[in-house]
């Protein structure tokens, strides 16, 4: 069954192509499996909940006709502005526009949210570009530079909101720089979602085409529910695609937790439990709510244009398992630095069982990839980062996190990280173990490393499964470094001296020295299964010592460049002492990227062993092969475009040698 969708219709119909619905809403209450809705082009200002699920074999599918023609938003045009003084203007909004739900009343706040909780879930947009909010009226009216923003010009453009209960009213100042708001397109979001089913459970769709943009989205922290402007509500078999995705004041797209009252920001509203805790809690909790491989996940997410949503592009705790990330355009994610938390990044995945991230070209966000508790078959590959890093000319956010291409985040691995090219000041944030970097571009340090866990004991599962095998802390190690390319692109700052007069040692930088040279005090395997000899430590207390010390590290064929180091213990490496006339740069021309470096004339013939599945064995705590989601072994025999890689192996993302070539 078709059904057919025109915002432009003479007048509502019944769904067929010559009577076509004016709004998605009334197609989204009636498509059965197998149903096809065809949306023509035209702004949808509506909440479209999904009532049917499809199957596996006929899927519900929602296409807009012309790609990107058909916009659903969560907002509204204001054309009711009446000047206020100088450049700023208010209106009154009736509260029953926003029903039970009004985002100038909600506060962006909960677990793992550290900012000034300050920010309405609400917003306001002039011509397409969301304006920053001011915490008073003064300070819109003056509408001075936000030091903290990333595009500070666009933050003078300033907005403030207050009730009215006498006329029980949100009133809204909007200071538009001279603008006249009734003769531009002004809109301020009233809903909170645009695309999301209300229920759980309802699977297999496919969402197709459309441009989705603005919603009054809440914080999303993983013991939380946690919404998106669109998202499959903790169900199976989802295929979002082709889409544009924007303008969010939290998530873009929300592949994560249902609603559990019992563990709703419980350490927000409670305090009496930490939020680590509660965190362990939703795992458990998830297993009695159904967290199965045969219920949740498996979802596609591919070329979709995400960007300007101020929490997350992609964001999920537990129900992103077995799905597959690939071909987007994700960037610009907190680039307005109102909200600050642990909850930041293009990507953010609590729990990425068997989580394909493939050729992504992820870029200007606060973080790029973030996989955070259970990063356990995840395979991020093939992508390109850079600039993930804080302008110079901007304050750091206080409750902000600090910036890098890729965060693994107390994880007991197996984490796969192969043929991407990393070019941001940090590539790697590595508070984990059990991670594998295997041919590899890397122009920035790793930081973390043995540190940023504390005590927290963090599940590990059944292989290819959700179900919890156990629970254990964090030891650091068990990583293995394969063949990659290590550049030290950015300059090493200096150590910060100590205050003059002040009896105060110097405040250490983080680590901004590329390479693996941060894993030196860590063992070989031989020297690490050598504590275990039996004869040596007869007993289990005399070994306790050694179960929480740190494990192994494997090191092998990777070549440092310009100042990058090795693991002092390091097999077969190339390290070039001399080259401060290497250069790495990702030069954008007409929207397409080359990247533009002369480290092959460093590197000359050094080569390396090809690598594969039975090279890197098993992650420690689960005991699993690093391996492909079905179970089979992976050979790296293909490289960053997908080119075959022969018996001479060269280290990095490339194949065959290159001084010139498009990325993207």
């Amino acid at each position: 069954m078709k059904y057919f969708v025109d915002a432009n219709a003479f007048r509502d119909g019944d769904g067929s192509k010559e009577r076509p619905f004016k709004r998605i809403s009334d197609a989204a209450k009636i498509a059965l499996p197998g149903d096809e809705v065809l949306v023509a082009p035209g702004i949808y200002r509506e909440y479209v909940d999904p009532v049917n699920s499809g199957t596996e074999d006929a899927r519900i599918t929602y296409i807009s006709t012309t790609p990107l023609g058909a916009v659903i938003t969560g907002a509204e045009q204001v054309k009711t502005w009446e000047h206020y003084q100088g450049n700023v203007w208010v209106c009154r909004i009736p509260n029953s526009v926003f029903g039970d739900y009004n985002p100038y009343t909600t506060i962006v706040f909960g677990d793992w949210y550290f900012a000034s909780p300050d920010r309405h879930t609400g917003c306001v947009f002039l011509n397409d570009k969301a304006m920053y909010e001011a915490a008073t009226l003064e300070e819109c009216i003056q509408g001075e530079v936000y030091e903290y923003s990333w595009a500070p010009e666009e933050s003078i453009y300033k907005w403030y909101t207050e009730q009215d209960p006498e006329e029980d009213a949100t009133v809204i100042y909007g200071n538009f720089q001279g603008l006249n708001p009734n003769e531009e397109n002004v809109e301020i979001t009233v809903r909170r979602r645009c695309f999301m089913p209300s229920k759980t459970g309802v699977g297999y769709i496919t969402v197709r085409g459309f441009k989705i943009d603005k919603a009054a989205t809440t914080w999303a922290p993983p013991a939380a529910f946690q919404d998106g402007m669109i998202g499959p509500h903790w169900s199976k078999g989802w295929i979002i695609e082709d889409c544009e995705i924007s303008n969010s004041k939290c998530a873009g797209i929300s592949l994560g937790k249902y609603l559990d009252p019992d563990n709703e920001h419980y350490f927000t509203n409670k305090h009496v439990k930490s939020p680590t805790q509660m965190e362990r809690d939703a795992v458990c909790r998830g297993q009695y709510h159904g967290w199965l491989k045969e219920n949740v996940g498996s979802h596609i997410i591919r070329r979709c244009n995400i960007h300007h949503c101020e929490q997350g592009g992609i964001i999920g705790r537990m129900g992103s398992v077995f799905s597959i990330i690939e071909d987007n355009h994700i960037h610009h994610i907190n680039n307005m630095q109102e909200l600050g938390g642990a909850e930041i990044a293009g990507i953010k995945l609590h729990a990425p069982i068997d989580v394909i991230i493939r050729r992504n070209h992820i870029h200007h966000c606060t973080m790029g990839v973030w996989c955070d508790w259970e990063a356990q078959g995840t395979r991020i590959s093939q992508n390109l980062l850079h600039d993930n890093q804080r302008p110079p000319h901007t304050k750091f956010l206080r409750g902000n996190m600090g910036s890098q291409d890729l965060f693994v985040e107390v994880s007991h691995g197996p984490t796969l990280i192969d043929n991407n090219i990393l070019l941001s000041d940090v590539s790697l944030r590595c508070a984990t173990q059990g991670v594998a970097l295997v041919h590899n571009l890397i122009c920035g340090s790793f930081t973390s490393v043995g540190g940023g866990t504390s005590w927290r004991y963090t599940p590990y599962h059944i292989p290819h499964r959700t179900e919890v095998m156990g629970f254990m802390t964090i030891l650091h190690g068990d990583d293995r470094f394969y063949n990659n390319i290590f550049v030290q692109k950015w300059p090493v700052p200096p150590e910060e001296p100590a205050s003059e007069g002040q009896n105060v040692p110097p405040r250490r930088q983080e680590n901004k020295v590329v390479g693996t040279h941060v894993f030196d005090e860590y063992p070989t395997y031989e020297e690490w299964i050598a504590q275990f000899d039996f004869t040596k430590r007869p007993n289990m207390g005399a070994l306790e010592p050694v179960h929480f010390g740190h494990l192994p590290v494997w090191s092998e064929g990777n070549a440092y460049l310009k100042g990058a180091k090795p693991w002092k213990k390091e097999v077969n490496c190339l390290v070039v002492e001399d080259g401060q006339e290497i250069k790495v740069e990702l030069v954008e021309k007409d929207g397409e990227y080359y990247l533009e470096t002369n480290i092959f004339e460093y590197i000359k013939d050094f080569h390396t062993r090809m690598i594969n599945t039975e090279v890197l064995g098993k992650a420690f705590e689960p005991e699993q092969y690093f391996e492909n989601p079905d179970g089979t072994p992976i050979r790296f025999d293909t490289d960053y475009f997908g080119n075959h890689r022969g018996i001479r192996v060269l280290p990095g993302p490339f194949a065959s040698p290159v001084d010139k070539i498009k990325v993207l």
